[in-house]
């Protein structure tokens, strides 16, 4: 009897040292570093943004410390940020990959069994020729709607847009390949094409010729604009209030394998939203919140503009 008494007593400690130390292991959740204002890590700046302080939150409620893993999210044809994501996932950089756009494509189960790991804060040369071995992506429920909008330059910062038509005789640009381009250049059958003036990403100052009047409008993500708003507070560039009716909830994704974190990070949410808190964070770090919305996960984005 005292023999099954001491085993008893045993296995109670030592389940309560492993839940101790789980307790102190941090949570590790990796953002973009270029993203704001969800997200912002640069040298000689204190990190910064919304999922920088959601994150802080949740780890909190969980009472475990909060260990960020910042990664580079490049925009070219050969990247995948659904693979790198898997990938930071796979090789445990992190648990949760925060601020990620919930599409059917981007939570589709991978087509390739591995994949290459983008470019993370720590990064030695052999981890930029690895590629990790990946498994199937698992959202959270949303924290944030994620909307393209209007935004105006300053002439034409009184007119009242409530649909792509509206901008029908407005001296319009984009950037090729996005899907504003997309959604501007299919609009009534191409009602639009002759109003439009591209720009290459990356090498054209969108917003800034907007800015200076160099045309009159342009249709982006949302978050981009309040980012520049934020480093212009002069700016004479304004929203419009119109946003485009296909727009993406952000959340936080896993791995299928760590559902139990996934359901523990869920209940938070749902406690943070219902408080409002999470609309909180939103505001005080410039962002335009808008609370996530159906479908959670968007569908065809192509399809869905081309049938518009």
């Amino acid at each position: 009897m005292r023999a099954r008494l001491a085993a008893a007593a045993t296995a109670l400690l030592l389940a309560m040292s492993t839940a101790a130390h789980a307790a102190d292991e941090p949570l590790k959740v990796c953002l973009d570093e270029d993203l704001p204002p969800l997200s912002a890590h640069h040298r000689g700046k204190p990190d910064a943004g919304f999922d920088v302080a959601l994150a802080q939150t949740i780890a909190e409620r969980l009472g475990r410390p909060l260990k960020i893993q910042w990664f580079e999210s490049k925009l070219d044809e050969d990247s995948s940020p659904a693979l790198e994501a898997n990938a930071l996932l796979s090789d445990g950089r992190c648990s949760l990959v925060g601020g990620y756009a919930f599409t059917i494509d981007s939570l589709k189960v991978p087509g390739v069994p591995t994949a290459k790991l983008p470019d993370f804060d720590g990064a030695t040369r052999d981890d930029r020729r690895r590629r990790i071995p990946i498994g199937v992506l698992v959202p959270s429920q949303p924290y944030i709607y994620s909307p393209m909008t209007v935004v105006l330059g300053p002439k034409a910062k009184d007119k009242k847009i409530t649909d792509i038509g509206d901008l029908s005789g407005l001296r319009l640009t984009i950037e090729s390949g996005t899907l504003g381009d997309a959604i501007l250049m299919t609009f009534d059958k191409g009602k639009l094409i002759e109003d439009i003036t591209h720009l290459v990403p990356g090498r054209s100052d969108l917003l800034g010729e907007l800015e200076h009047g160099e045309f009159d409008a342009t249709l982006l993500d949302l978050r981009r604009f309040d980012a520049y708003r934020a480093s212009h507070p002069d700016t004479r560039i304004t929203a419009s209030g119109y946003y485009y009716p296909i727009g993406a909830n952000r959340g936080y994704v896993a791995l299928e394998t760590d559902k139990a974190l996934l359901e523990a990070v869920n209940k938070v949410l749902s406690d943070l939203q219902a408080k409002g808190t999470i609309a909180e964070l939103g505001k005080a770090a410039g962002l335009t919140w808008l609370a996530p919305r159906e479908p959670i996960v968007l569908g065809d984005v192509w399809l869905k503009i081309l049938n518009r």
